[in-house]
């Protein structure tokens, strides 16, 4: 299966409706009713993400039979682990016989309680922490790992760290990683104005419940949250965190270029040309060692690749046969 096989009817081609649609309600449903279908054993599990940070998922097993192995998922910004694509790939990988956990990021899924510190995107030790937990706690061989948008940068660069962690991780499967996050900024502030305003609703919802949590932390008034992204982004960056300017809190988890050069372990990362979200140039520039493949297709959107009528997904089939494959394969 390649990008190659994803040839959705002509009507299905646009990239916002592939991008809607992909996330939709419908599909969102579809998902929670193959898992409930499948009936796997699924519980709640709180990871040690390192210096007192805990993250919470879920960890399902098929029903029947010796699980073949683990796969670790992660989501997209504002996501979580019930997100619509979550849901369809854990049902995929769970009906080919793997257990899967399911991980929310910090302050993603109704967690907010867990952590006093706010979340943002180079948090990725604590990603790598939970990750080794996990694999301690329930690996008996290596993980595979797959993820979507953000989680699929969070993925790359979980996979980047592996081998100093100690982690034994067996593939990668990514679809529409987030690669320069710069230029997505950019991207984001000069396309289809709902995509940017959906995504600042969810943060602003977001780090109100923080702040009703943790007042004595979190003490910011509405008029933070009234600014627009790329201005709420920079105060988050220079009251949150170390890095100090904006420009350096990018730079600090891109992957783009030749980041990904000393991957070690086995990646697959699809990708659409369409996509309004992460701009498909940023993949010409981008370096991968033997054994990584990316695939881009012309059509899909934003984490969409929806292919008919019934609202069935290449996505989640395409992430469940990378993942389940063998590293020589």
């Amino acid at each position: 299966m390649t990008a190659a096989d994803f040839l959705p009817p002509v009507w299905l081609r646009n990239r916002h409706l592939q991008t809607v649609l992909g996330s939709s309600p419908l599909r969102g449903r579809r998902g929670a009713r193959q898992l409930l279908e499948m009936a796997p054993r699924t519980r709640e599990l709180i990871l040690d993400g390192g210096g007192g940070v805990r993250l919470l998922g879920l960890h399902s097993v098929p029903a029947r039979g010796q699980p073949h192995g683990l796969v670790l998922l992660l989501h997209g910004w504002e996501g979580s682990a019930e997100s619509t694509y979550m849901r369809l790939a854990a049902a995929k990988l769970l009906q080919a016989g793997y257990e899967v956990f399911r991980l929310n990021f910090r302050d993603h899924g109704a967690t907010h309680e867990l952590n006093e510190g706010l979340f943002h995107s180079n948090l990725i030790d604590e990603v790598v922490g939970a990750a080794r937990d996990l694999a301690n706690r329930l690996g008996s061989g290596p993980m595979a790992v797959g993820g979507y948008s953000l989680g699929g940068n969070f993925a790359l660069r979980l996979a980047l760290r592996a081998p100093a962690a100690g982690l034994a991780l067996s593939q990668v499967a990514v679809v529409c990683p987030l690669l320069d996050p710069a230029r997505t900024m950019d991207a984001m502030e000069q396309g289809f104005p709902p995509y940017l305003r959906h995504f600042e609703n969810r943060w602003r919802a977001s780090l109100r419940r923080k702040r009703e949590l943790y007042p004595q932390l979190h003490g910011f008034d509405d008029r933070v949250l009234a600014q627009r992204m790329r201005e709420l982004t920079r105060w988050l960056v220079e009251r949150n965190t170390d890095f100090g300017t904006l420009d350096r809190y990018f730079d600090g988890y891109s992957i783009a270029g030749g980041r990904l050069a000393g991957l070690q372990v086995p990646a697959s990362l699809l990708t659409a040309a369409d996509d309004p979200v992460i701009p498909v140039e940023d993949f010409a520039d981008l370096e991968l060692p033997p054994g990584c493949r990316l695939e881009i297709s012309p059509w899909g959107g934003h984490c969409g690749f929806v292919e008919d009528a019934a609202l069935n997904g290449f996505g989640e089939r395409w992430m469940a046969d990378r993942l389940a494959r063998t590293p020589a394969a």
